[in-house]
């Protein structure tokens, strides 16, 4: 069985369209998604509306959170609060009450066994929807933050828009990258996928190629409260 592990789409919906066609093109079975689905992105309602179409497991990230109640102090910069509350604020405007509702009541974590392997995936760590931990992280950390599930053999999360694959202990962490954001200066769109049969585990990163130059004229469309910045984002696949 193969599977994709998507994430990070942060209202880009073109970007989830190209990301899904691809899916689509490699008869993919499954696609979970780990989270961050519509705050910060051009098309926050039509992002959504495409994940919940999917019919399959969707759990929270932090993006997610902060649709639902807001920026708070010590999660970002002190400097960006207010700017990121009015991008939550027009994200907000753009969805209909059902939308936040169902933001709110996503979980957290998910489980999944394929043959006999069991994969455990969450949007930062299995505790927190912000803690970072970033592809060059020491081996006990990596141990201590992401891979507290130990009866899981593969351990999939997203969160820092880097993807990567890592082998330790005799275990798998992948990490999916962003669809819609992603920040390692490469301008594709980014998904995991992991295929199992007959005992055989092949993961794999995937980058597809977006229109950026498309997207930065959405932002500019919609009137995005953060255009300037977020353009430039996407660009450069960078912060």
């Amino acid at each position: 069985m193969k599977i994709a592990f998507i994430a990070d789409i942060h209202g880009n919906c073109l970007a989830l369209d190209c990301v899904l066609a691809d899916i689509r093109k490699k008869n993919i079975e499954r696609i979970y998604v780990l989270g961050d689905l519509c705050y910060r992105g051009p098309e926050p309602k039509r992002s959504l509306d495409l994940i919940r179409s999917l019919n399959t497991e969707v759990i929270k990230g932090n993006a997610d959170e902060w649709v639902v109640r807001g920026v708070r102090e010590g999660e970002v910069p002190a400097k960006a609060i207010e700017m990121m509350n009015r991008e939550r604020d027009w994200t907000v405007s753009q969805l209909a009450a059902a939308d936040i509702e169902y933001l709110n009541q996503l979980p957290s974590e998910l489980k999944v066994t394929l043959e006999g392997i069991t994969i455990a995936a969450f949007h930062a760590t299995p505790d927190s929807l912000f803690d970072i931990v970033l592809p060059g992280a020491e081996d006990t950390l990596v141990e201590s933050k992401l891979m507290l599930e130990a009866s899981s053999q593969i351990y999939v999360y997203a969160h820092i828009h880097k993807p990567y694959i890592r082998y330790l202990n005799g275990k798998i962490i992948i990490n999916t990258g962003s669809v819609g954001l992603p920040f390692d200066k490469l301008t594709m769109a980014s998904y995991a996928t992991v295929e199992i049969t007959e005992g055989v585990v092949q993961t794999s990163i995937v980058r597809v190629p977006v229109d950026i130059e498309r997207v930065v004229q959405q932002y500019e469309q919609v009137e995005y409260p953060n255009a300037a910045m977020m353009a430039n984002v996407v660009r450069n696949a960078s912060i």
